[in-house]
């Protein structure tokens, strides 16, 4: 199994963090449904582009943060973890100061 997803993502073995520019982000819960996931991806970006559009009006870009902010607690990119072993979130934290460290010095030719 590789661990690239792209030149500059890397997907850590569990699958449960792609890690761009040294830091992990959650994915998408693997056990949505592909229809599922789909809806919840266009209310995605739906909700980004009502953020785009709403510019100055902090009323209409409250709304629309809040929408960007649902879809990816749904999608499992926030919020609760998806997974169920008791493993800590380390959503957003440096991958060099996480357990994934040497792992990731092993893939990304950084040691």
């Amino acid at each position: 199994m590789t661990s690239r997803t792209s030149g500059r993502q890397i997907l850590t073995p569990d699958r449960r963090y792609i890690v761009i520019k040294g830091r992990l982000w959650r994915t998408t819960n693997p056990d949505l449904s592909q229809t599922e996931k789909e809806r919840l991806v266009n209310e995605l970006m739906d909700a980004r582009r009502a953020v785009k559009a709403a510019k100055n009006e902090r009323c209409l870009l409250r709304q629309a943060r809040a929408k960007v902010n649902a879809a990816k607690v749904a999608l499992g990119e926030r919020g609760e973890v998806w997974w169920t072993d008791g493993s800590p979130d380390l959503n957003r934290k440096m991958v060099e100061n996480t357990p994934y460290r040497e792992w990731f010095l092993n893939v990304s030719g950084k040691q």
